[in-house]
């Protein structure tokens, strides 16, 4: 198929892009700025320039495609709110799908949307899934928790340079997901007709929590941990505050996640359907154990090679 990537140059996009291509797909690959995205033209994927607030680029990223699949998401960078980026976005999206007659369409959502509509990139989720179940599209919406390459970022870093990790709130139990296994799920949509018009959990093995994601870290990396709980009164606060004024918008709105990530009600859900209508191998799955071990492994290892090598000019440098 002639597949639409939309948001390849993220965490997961590049993921599915490159999944894509290695199920035999043509992938073609929306990004707003092609030079940082030569990476995913060196693997095989064409590239258009194109803007999801911008209608015209749509339709020609649109020309020939067979297929969408959706993994955009505002950056934390982007200066308008994600109501304007995220939802405009996608109204855009979908109606240039609509227009070229693309009605394969793979929505990267997010597990629990509907429980929190108070928080702006949940509502945002929620409301594409209502606009999709409602129109003639043959959709498949994939509901994720979290991904495990963000905690990587958050927990195994600062565990490792003795940085202190921060939390917040109760200690919500999430079941992480690898970016590649997430990848398998949206390519395999492709090929199953079992997937349309269907909307699936997308989660990891097992659900964590920040207490022993912590305790992971500290285990696989020999170090010992500084956490430092945030109340969360004080991120309601820092959340007021940044939506007094306009450029900070996009920052409340992130800040309103912590009502996700804090709750402390657990971001898990049954996966044995989900296995079975993708035709996907449970036991191929990464669990979070083997993933942060094969992180500080190969940190570990690098870090002892550079100590080598560092040693090696210090001895070259001695006078005897």
């Amino acid at each position: 198929m002639q597949v639409l990537v939309v948001g390849g140059t993220g965490t997961l996009g590049r993921q599915i892009a490159r999944r894509a291509l290695d199920s035999g797909h043509q992938v073609r690959c929306m990004v707003r700025t092609p030079r940082k995205a030569a990476f995913l033209q060196e693997w095989g994927c064409e590239l258009t320039r194109g803007d999801l607030l911008e209608p015209d680029s749509l339709d020609y990223a649109l020309d020939g495609v067979d297929a969408v699949i959706d993994a955009a998401t505002s950056r934390p960078s982007d200066p308008q709110s994600i109501y304007e980026s995220d939802w405009d976005g996608k109204l855009n999206l979908l109606k240039a799908c609509d227009r070229a007659n693309v009605k394969r369409f793979v929505f990267l959502s997010l597990l629990g949307a509907h429980r929190y509509r108070d928080v702006p990139l949940m509502d945002i989720k929620a409301c594409t899934e209502n606009l999709l179940e409602a129109s003639d599209f043959d959709y498949t919406i994939l509901q994720g928790a979290a991904f495990m390459q963000g905690v990587i970022s958050q927990f195994a870093i600062p565990v490792l340079e003795s940085q202190t990790v921060w939390v917040s709130g109760s200690p919500t139990a999430i079941a992480y997901m690898n970016t590649q296994d997430m990848a398998r799920f949206a390519v395999a949509a492709l090929e199953r007709p079992e997937t349309v018009r269907g909307t699936f959990p997308v989660v990891g093995p097992k659900p964590w929590n920040t207490g022993q994601l912590v305790q992971l870290c500290e285990r696989c990396s020999d170090k010992t941990a500084r956490v430092f709980r945030v109340q969360p009164i004080l991120i309601k606060l820092m959340q007021g505050v940044a939506s007094f004024f306009e450029p900070a918008v996009n920052v409340a709105e992130r800040l309103a996640f912590a009502e996700v990530t804090g709750g402390g009600q657990a971001l898990d859900a049954p996966m044995k359907s989900s296995y079975a209508a993708f035709g996907l191998d449970e036991a191929e799955t990464t669990d979070m154990e083997s993933y942060i071990r094969e992180y500080y492994d190969t940190i570990l290892k690098k870090l002892r090679e550079m100590e080598a090598d560092l040693d090696k000019d210090a001895k070259k440098k001695l006078p005897f």
